[in-house]
């Protein structure tokens, strides 16, 4: 009997993790934990993204060694306590599940990178993504358990840099690449894995990262990045992917598509009065 061997195709899913994987941002919980209200987290992560200090996305990592507000009073338990606080989406372990081997032909390796320190991200997923799936902003820290320095900073191309690491690691081509993310500090590398033909999905309607990623899904479900990446790289149509999220004893409820267009107008410098000859054609109105 000839024997047919079935060829694997293998993936990595990368995916950001604050407002992608969670509805929190680390920075807002953690400052929230020392006192700071969170519109001044976000006063001074703001004027750091302005004056380019760091690259986006590592604002927090900054302040925390350099702010007089935050320097020496976080101490590596209390971000491990701000990981817990922090309110993930719906469905993350078995979206792992399903990608690691649950679509046959393929295989995903998923992988979270974030700038969130490292103690933040592992606990918030404790039990759900393995330790060494996870890569976050690594810091060091001295004898009493307070930070003292900065190791790495995964924002920006510190993404870009992770992300071609794995790829290494895995031994697979730039395009069976997958990225996740939602905001600024996503742009760097989604425009990275595009120009190498991998594929990007956008959790949010931002301008900065829509406009870039191949395709945007909105949900509070982490399994809905699951539908681009069935469509687009699996090639699967609708009924198909209903069907096996329904073998998985998954129903889509709702699954809409709509094209966004942002516009954005100003004067010409023109006079906003209509034109005399324009005037002249209009119909008349009762009333007027």
């Amino acid at each position: 009997m000839q024997r047919t061997i079935q060829t694997i195709k293998r993936y990595l899913v990368a995916s950001d993790f604050d407002q992608t994987l969670s509805f929190h941002d680390s920075g807002y919980v953690l400052s929230e934990l020392v006192g700071i209200p969170a519109m001044e987290f976000e006063r001074k992560a703001a004027i750091l993204a302005v004056q380019n200090l760091v690259q986006q996305g590592g604002e927090l990592a900054y302040l925390l060694l350099h702010d007089p507000d935050l320097k020496g009073r976080v101490r590596k338990d209390l971000l491990r306590q701000a990981g817990k606080e922090i309110r993930l989406k719906r469905n993350i372990r078995q979206l792992g599940e399903l990608l690691a081997g649950a679509i046959d032909g393929y295989s995903f390796d998923f992988h979270v990178i974030s700038a969130a320190p490292q103690e933040v991200v592992e606990s918030a997923l404790e039990g759900i993504i393995a330790p060494d799936h996870i890569h976050g902003t690594q810091l060091l820290y001295d004898d009493s358990g307070h930070i003292a320095e900065i190791i790495r900073v995964t924002a920006g191309y510190g993404k870009v840099a992770t992300v071609d690491d794995l790829q290494a690691a895995l031994q697979i081509g730039a395009d069976r690449v997958i990225y996740v993310g939602d905001g600024s500090s996503d742009v760097h590398v989604m425009l990275h894995v595009n120009q190498r033909e991998g594929f990007t999905i956008a959790v949010s309607e931002s301008r900065k990262i829509a406009q870039i990623a191949k395709r945007t899904v909105l949900s509070d479900d982490a399994l809905s990045v699951l539908v681009p990446i069935l469509e687009g790289i699996v090639g699967w149509d609708r009924q198909r992917i209903r069907n096996f999220f329904e073998s998985q004893g998954l129903l889509i409820q709702g699954w809409d598509k709509v094209q966004t267009e942002w516009l954005t107008f100003r004067s010409n410098g023109q006079s906003d009065q209509m034109p005399e000859a324009l005037n002249d054609n209009l119909p008349a109105r009762d009333g007027l």
